[in-house]
């Protein structure tokens, strides 16, 4: 059986209409009788029976209809796992996110990804605070969804996914949170927490400035190495830390005010790998990301 033939009896099968099967398989109705006839002569009996108002299978083609259907299946997806090996997207990937926003878009991406290209499997991980880019680099990591700026020579990525406002993080007693909002300029008024570990310069500068815009200094508070440990100093009044808005949302807690920005740039959200290391799994990933995040993200 010649492979036209068996895609044309089972779609005709399916649609019992010359002229929507005509459509599907993007041939004139003349070409689909033509297919069918040729089948029919091949197994020496109708397989359809056809009036001008009506097109219905035979005894014969119900029967060969239930044998051929799973052996025809089993050959797409065979196709379809040998297209997906070539193209190295038949892999497991291990992706980083970096907080609780971030994770939830990989999830969704990973449940969008199951549907969309089965043969990968997606394994998923936190960013540490204060090493956001070292497990990337030792391979721990193939892709992680991660705050910009991003600016190392050794990494790519894509554009920003998505982006949110950010608030400062503040002990409920200290001046400031009495605001409904407040400035870079205020940051000369409230120690900052440092975070501790290999993180970039530019990134500290962008997220926690060491001087506000006018030049006056800020102060820094303790270290800290990841967010729990901030909040923590936080609420014991130690010092303050810039943070994106959904943290107010994912950890409201006594003894902290989350007081808006009016001027700080919003915090941007995209993927980041390795260079050279752009997969046919990290590519198939990114795509799903954005089109996940192009119909709307977690209030």
């Amino acid at each position: 059986m010649e492979r036209d033939e068996l895609e044309c009896f089972l779609l005709l099968a399916e649609e019992l209409h010359f002229g929507r099967t005509a459509e599907r398989m993007r041939l004139s109705r003349a070409r689909v009788s033509q297919l069918v006839q040729r089948l029919e002569r091949r197994v020496g009996a109708p397989l359809f029976v056809r009036s001008s108002r009506v097109v219905a299978l035979t005894a014969l083609g119900r029967r060969l209809r239930a044998d051929l259907e799973p052996h025809h299946r089993a050959i797409e997806a065979a196709l379809e796992r040998a297209v997906a090996a070539a193209r190295g997207i038949d892999s497991v990937l291990h992706v980083g996110f970096a907080n609780p926003l971030t994770g939830e878009i990989v999830m969704k991406t990973t449940e969008a990804l199951r549907v969309s290209h089965p043969g990968i499997s997606v394994e998923v991980c936190e960013v540490p605070l204060g090493d956001p880019y070292g497990p990337l680099r030792k391979g721990e990591f193939d892709v992680q969804l991660t705050e910009f700026p991003v600016r190392e020579d050794d990494l790519g990525g894509g554009a920003v996914l998505l982006s949110e406002d950010r608030v400062l993080a503040l002990p409920a007693t200290h001046p400031l949170a009495a605001r409904t909002s407040v400035t870079l300029e205020d940051l000369a008024e409230v120690p900052l927490l440092t975070i501790e570990g290999p993180v970039p310069t530019y990134w500290l500068d962008h997220h926690a400035p060491s001087r506000t815009p006018s030049g006056r200094p800020v102060a820094h508070g303790p270290a800290v190495t990841n967010l729990q440990e901030a909040l923590t100093l936080v609420a014991a009044g130690r010092g303050a830390f810039p943070a994106p808005a959904h943290t107010a949302t994912y950890f409201a807690r006594p003894g902290i005010t989350y007081v808006p920005f009016a001027d700080a740039e919003p915090t941007g959200y995209g993927l980041v790998w390795r260079l050279g290391h752009e997969t046919g799994a990290v590519a198939a990933f990114a795509r799903t990301a954005w089109d996940v995040t192009a119909r709307g993200v977690p209030a």
